[in-house]
């Protein structure tokens, strides 16, 4: 069953081309359950094959990434948090997922828009809180296209390295879900150390300057 369907999803993305790895990524990243698992792998293994170039590959996967990550934002912005939670459940937003999803942005701040990109239900929602903040764009769009690129890459190469072995490629995709939580709860870890380092090495001036007064 998984090798038809691999086979399926092979022909399929090789048959829409860059095109299709753009639409399909930006379906992911936006309201529609596209999994970036099934679309980026089959990539990989064509450009095994020589069908496609790995880079323009991914490439296009990130940029669409970008592109659905922005429909969130925009819709976040025209509808208002009011709005979201009340007819976000039509959407595959219930208000318990999008408070959560909120919750992690306002505690981890604008660097949540890219370790978001690399968690699984966190990617396609992330950028809704970063909407309705009204986040830079620029900041917005570093921090999309790295974590989208990255998310990506490793999807493509797993895809490539593997080749024909489809139920391997499953099983890597899956393993490599858990790293990137792991390398995000790491790099969350280090990015919350460096803040606190800088909240305290702030109140120390200020404490000096209040005494002196």
């Amino acid at each position: 069953m998984i090798h038809d369907l691999m086979l399926m999803l092979v022909d399929g993305i090789g048959s829409m081309g860059y095109p299709g790895l753009f639409l399909l990524m930006a379906m992911e990243s936006s309201l529609v359950p596209v999994p970036s698992e099934l679309v980026m792998p089959p990539a990989g293994y064509l450009a095994h094959q020589g069908l496609m170039n790995p880079w323009i590959a991914i490439a296009a996967g990130t940029v669409g990434s970008l592109a659905g990550a922005y429909a969130n934002y925009y819709g976040a912005r025209y509808l208002g948090r009011p709005l979201i939670l009340r007819y976000g459940k039509y959407f595959l937003i219930p208000p318990a997922k999008f408070q959560k999803v909120e919750k992690f942005f306002l505690r981890h701040g604008e660097i949540s828009t890219f370790i978001g990109r690399l968690l699984p239900v966190m990617r396609h929602l992330i950028s809704i809180p970063a909407g309705l903040s009204g986040m830079n764009h620029l900041r917005f769009s570093a921090y999309t296209l790295l974590g989208a690129f990255i998310w990506c890459s490793i999807l493509t190469w797993i895809g490539y390295e593997i080749g024909r072995n489809q139920e391997l490629i499953m099983a890597y995709s899956k393993q490599a879900v858990v790293w990137a939580a792991a390398g995000c709860f790491l790099l969350l870890t280090v990015y919350i150390m460096i803040q606190r380092r800088t909240a305290k090495t702030t109140a120390v001036p200020a404490d000096i300057t209040s005494s002196g007064e």
